[in-house]
């Protein structure tokens, strides 16, 4: 019997070695981001226009305002976000134009004890992160429209004088090979068009290659779980603000040792992917 559990745990160790390396292997891109930092020291307001890899567990932009709120108490009432979503869609679904029609999208808040706050602001976003359908940026025929509309929209925040940046997705939990691909594809749609990427599909490799057992994903394999919300909200944080989540108080409800594991994660992959 106590040979057998030594087996066991040898097989153990031995598959999450192996894991590590895939990971390792496949979370990279060769491409070289040009753009480094989103172009503003403080960014308040956001929008995210994308899909379901953004509103499960209640929505990304409640995780990352979680962090900016319990970096920056003073001032945590100029932080406001929005989340426009769709189920399964492409950057392609999306009229981000309409986004920016006065009296629309965030004209108006609700506070307190569902007080509305009618929004007065000279532009109504600082930034707006766009992530596409998990397959398209790698889809042989969608990768094209994912350029296409990475082009189009960054160009739709750029005159309504916001920054774009897109969010790089992370890969499923059984076809690891997406990650270098999906990565190489969106570091290119941020050069071409002057947008900051953040690297949130690395951060998903990293983190399995350090710890496999960690549980980033749903059980479908492709939706975020808890932590692969929160690992991706400390790294649109990082990204935005070039400010370390380690040691942010705010860990979304999960254990502290866990949440720091994921802060340093998100760090990490940062300073690596932007070569700070």
């Amino acid at each position: 019997m106590i040979i057998y559990l030594l087996w066991m745990r040898k097989i153990t160790l031995l598959v999450a070695f192996i894991c590590t390396l895939l990971f390792a292997a496949y979370a990279a891109a060769q491409t070289v981001p040009k753009i480094k930092d989103i172009g503003l020291e403080q960014p308040k307001t956001i929008l995210y226009v994308g899909n379901s890899f953004f509103y499960y567990n209640n929505s990304m932009h409640r995780y990352v305002t979680g962090l900016t709120n319990a970096a920056d108490p003073v001032n945590r009432q100029q932080y406001r976000s929005t989340s426009i979503t769709m189920s399964g869609s492409g950057l392609n679904w999306h009229d981000v134009e309409s986004y920016f029609k006065p009296g629309g999208v965030a004209s108006y808040s609700f506070v307190g004890d569902n007080e509305i706050v009618f929004n007065k602001f000279e532009k109504p976003f600082d930034v707006v992160i766009m992530n596409d359908c998990s397959q398209c940026p790698v889809h042989p025929q969608l990768k094209a429209v994912f350029h296409e509309y990475a082009r189009k929209h960054s160009r739709t925040v750029v005159r309504h004088g916001a920054k774009p940046a897109l969010f790089m997705t992370w890969a499923y939990a059984d076809k690891p090979e997406m990650t270098a691909l999906l990565a190489e594809q969106y570091t290119i749609a941020g050069n071409d068009n002057n947008a900051l990427v953040i690297p949130a599909g690395l951060a998903f490799a990293k983190a399995l290659g350090k710890n496999p057992r960690i549980i980033l994903y749903d059980v479908d394999k492709r939706h975020p779980s808890l932590l692969g919300t929160y690992l991706s909200a400390c790294t649109i944080y990082a990204s935005l603000y070039k400010k370390s989540p380690v040691g942010n108080p705010y860990t979304g409800g999960i254990d502290a040792k866990t949440a720091r594991f994921l802060q340093e994660t998100a760090w990490e992959t940062v300073t690596e992917y932007f070569g700070k």
